[in-house]
């Protein structure tokens, strides 16, 4: 039985279409680790002393400088605020920014 050129060209379609729409282990698994970091991410906005320590590069002294201000300035309205505090910067933020949230 020989296949026509049409026949060919849809059936090889199909399998590239059900190839792209196909989703590895590993991506999965990386989707689900960044879903579970964000159900435990730490609110910064009530947040202790000791549960912001809690946060990978934040120490005692940049935990108090979150709380301080927020103290003085209000809850924060998004965590790219935190990058407002001294000893914060761009790239210790992207390192932390999985593991915060605002509320």
């Amino acid at each position: 039985m020989s296949l026509r050129p049409a026949t060919i060209l849809l059936l090889l379609i199909i399998s590239l279409t059900a190839a792209c729409g196909h989703r590895s282990p590993a991506t999965i698994q990386k989707n689900s680790s960044v879903s579970i970091a964000v159900e435990h991410a730490i609110n910064i906005n009530t947040a202790s002393l000791d549960e912001l320590q809690r946060i990978p590069h934040i120490g005692e002294k940049l935990a108090g400088r979150i709380i301080e201000y927020r103290t003085v300035n209000g809850p924060f309205r998004r965590v790219e605020h935190l990058m407002l505090i001294d000893g914060i910067s761009d790239t210790r933020f992207r390192k932390i920014r999985r593991l915060v949230r605002v509320e």
